[in-house]
């Protein structure tokens, strides 16, 4: 009964269609996993998945093709428009599917897993090259278990991985590492009709695709969210920004409008890097460098802690997301566009903020002191003197003649300590 229900909301659509266009993170492996299973309860003919993506986070990666391989409904993966391309985990992704197929100018493959540490591939040494052979083997091992399954071209597929090839939509389709080429989506729907899947449980089914309805799957509002802030130079925009705005309004209250929006500003990107992998030296060599600026304003380390600072920031900021994949990490240009006017704008805060702590209150008791005027009568256990054009109560710890000049030493309850100005 629901099954009917929701295939009548979707007016009767028998084939589902959605888009991989873009980094495979978190929220597109929700998306994906969501989707594949409101296929199955709609008991649609195909799940129809475009790809282009530049690769992303294996974990993502993992989780979709997890969910793909106990699919219910056939998954057709299609790398398009011409042009496009599905490397590094797309290239996973595509080899998964029960049909794989791309469209004219199109390539896909570049998936060697690099071995990194906070982001940075490791070139040399021993322990660098051990550490990456393990990890080759282990995505070549998942590669081939996949491929084998789907009758595809192992060893091909293999060079996909440890020599980081790429193949463009003939080589993939000559080398059998995908199903069909197809100049455009109507095509490969008509080529699809009467095609024979066999799913990875084993079952075969015949695809019927002829005038069969296409409904479109796209991501909730949620989704939309989270996926613009999890990328990593959004969030990291937000966070900056955040806590410029904030220390704005920490050194200047009041304002309110600065507080409330750096508030919002800094938790959305809190949680925009909670779907991210984090690497916390990162987030450790970011907080040196908000404490080097400091200590710059506070020491005056002519300009050699402000200099530490920037690097320290603007390599914190390069590791923070802790992937090698130049997909979704933050990039170089990225990180020195952020870090020096963040540093030039705290820097300049800072400076006006310990001005503002060095300047003499003016007001209240505190902003009488040091203030000279002239003694009205004379002054000792009792007396008055003039300030700033006021009478005042006045007493000293000496006799003061009257007219003679004093300077207040301390106030309180309206009553002033005077000494006269030249004893």
């Amino acid at each position: 009964m629901v099954a009917i229900l929701l295939m009548t909301s979707a007016g009767w659509a028998r084939i589902a269609r959605l888009d991989i266009n873009g980094a495979v993170d978190p929220i597109t492996a929700e998306f994906v996993a969501r989707s594949i299973e409101r296929a199955e309860s709609e008991q649609v003919e195909l799940l129809l998945m475009r790809l282009n993506t530049p690769g992303g986070f294996a974990t993502s990666m993992e989780e979709i093709i997890s969910r793909m391989l106990v699919s219910k409904v056939p998954v057709v993966a299609y790398v398009t428009p011409s042009g496009a391309k599905a490397a590094s985990a797309g290239f996973f992704i595509l080899l998964a599917a029960d049909v794989a197929a791309m469209s004219p100018g199109t390539n896909t493959g570049a998936a060697h897993p690099l071995m990194a540490i906070g982001g940075f591939p490791i070139e040399g040494g021993e322990a660098g090259k051990t550490l990456t052979q393990k990890i080759t083997s282990n995505a070549t091992a998942f590669l081939r278990s996949i491929a084998a399954k789907r009758n595809r071209n192992v060893q091909e597929a293999e060079k996909g991985v440890v020599e980081s090839k790429s193949f463009t939509d003939v080589e993939a389709l000559d080398k059998n590492l995908i199903d069909l080429v197809a100049e455009d989506e109507q095509d490969l729907l008509a080529r699809l009709d009467g095609y024979k899947v066999r799913l990875f449980s084993g079952n075969e089914r015949s695809l019927h695709t002829k005038d069969q309805d296409v409904s479109d799957y796209v991501m909730t509002t949620r989704q939309k969210f989270l996926s613009l802030i999890s990328q990593p130079n959004l969030a990291l925009l937000l966070g900056i920004g955040g806590l410029i705005l904030l220390y704005f309004e920490f050194s200047n209250p009041g304002f309110v409008a600065p507080g409330v929006i750096g508030g919002i500003c800094l938790l959305l990107s809190i949680l925009g890097f909670s779907f991210l992998p984090i690497n916390y030296v990162g987030v450790l060599l970011i907080l040196l460098a908000i404490g080097l600026f400091v200590a710059e304003v506070k020491v005056q380390g002519f300009g050699i802690l402000g200099f530490g600072g920037v690097v320290s920031m603007i390599i914190g900021i390069l590791i923070l997301v802790d992937t090698p994949d130049p997909a979704v990490r933050i990039g170089l240009g990225m990180a020195i566009s952020v870090a020096l006017p963040f540093a030039v704008i705290f820097l300049i805060l800072l400076v006006a903020l310990m001005k503002s702590l060095r300047q003499r209150v003016m007001t209240g008791d505190a902003g009488m002191i040091g203030l000279v005027g002239v003694a009205d009568s004379d002054i000792h256990s009792g007396g008055r003197v003039k300030v700033r054009g006021e009478y005042w109560t006045a007493h000293s710890d000496t006799p003061i003649r009257a007219g003679s000049q004093v300077r207040v030493i301390a106030a309180e309850n309206l009553t002033l300590k005077v000494e006269e100005i030249g004893r």
